[in-house]
């Protein structure tokens, strides 16, 4: 049975990990045949938003435990993540990819990655496992991969245009559409950068989980 390292940024589109990405990329690799398990740094938020009216409320919160509200407490930190015990990565989106895994959000193409996330994520690329990154998640992959490593957000000008800046090579995609990076096992998909619906949001994280087992030896 393939195993599948999935790494979360928390819980809620605007502040930690993307749900309806999220289940979806567990849903579809189960139905795959594959097994997962969830990572998420043991680091403090950036912040925490109300996701009815968007205004950002006091209360600290980790996204650590945060993320384990999707995995349903069975999630482990990231730093004890190593590429060696897995066949394959998937990242989903979220603002948490972002703001939590990475200071995209802040910092724009002078991003970093939270270092033990950064090393988790790296592992992959430097065993030539397959890799599959949904949404915003895409962002990073210039940091991990170097240069020219091609990448897919869906459309979006001004993100396309900071992930060229860091080195990377996007692509525009359409939202039920994955990119393929064959030389880096590398696949992306917009998800909810452009989708309008759960059913659109489906479609193009199939693909990519579908793509990312196949790759895998």
């Amino acid at each position: 049975m393939k195993k599948v390292a999935v790494v979360l940024s928390g819980c809620g589109v605007f502040d930690g990990a993307e749900i309806q990405e999220s289940v979806l990329s567990l849903l579809h690799i189960a139905k795959a045949g594959a097994s997962y398990q969830c990572f998420a740094p043991d680091v403090a938020q950036m912040h925490t938003l109300n996701h009815i009216t968007g205004e950002e409320m006091g209360e600290p919160r980790n996204v650590l435990i945060e993320a384990s509200r999707i995995s349903r407490g069975d999630i482990k930190p990231v730093d004890e993540l190593d590429a060696a015990s897995f066949d394959a990565l998937i990242v989903p989106g979220g603002f948490g990819a972002a703001k939590n895994l990475s200071d995209f959000a802040v910092n724009g193409a002078n991003c970093n990655i939270e270092k033990s996330t950064f090393e988790a994520l790296q592992s992959f690329a430097k065993a030539k496992k397959p890799a599959g990154y949904i949404c915003i998640a895409p962002a990073m992959i210039p940091l991990i991969y170097g240069e020219s490593a091609k990448a897919t957000i869906g459309t979006d000008p001004d993100t396309a245009a900071a992930i060229n800046t860091m080195g990377g090579q996007h692509v525009e995609c359409a939202v039920r559409d994955i990119v393929i990076d064959e030389a880096n096992k590398l696949v992306s998909t917009p998800a909810y950068m452009l989708a309008e619906s759960i059913l659109q949001a489906d479609e193009g994280i199939k693909k990519l989980v579908d793509e990312v087992l196949n790759m895998c030896e």
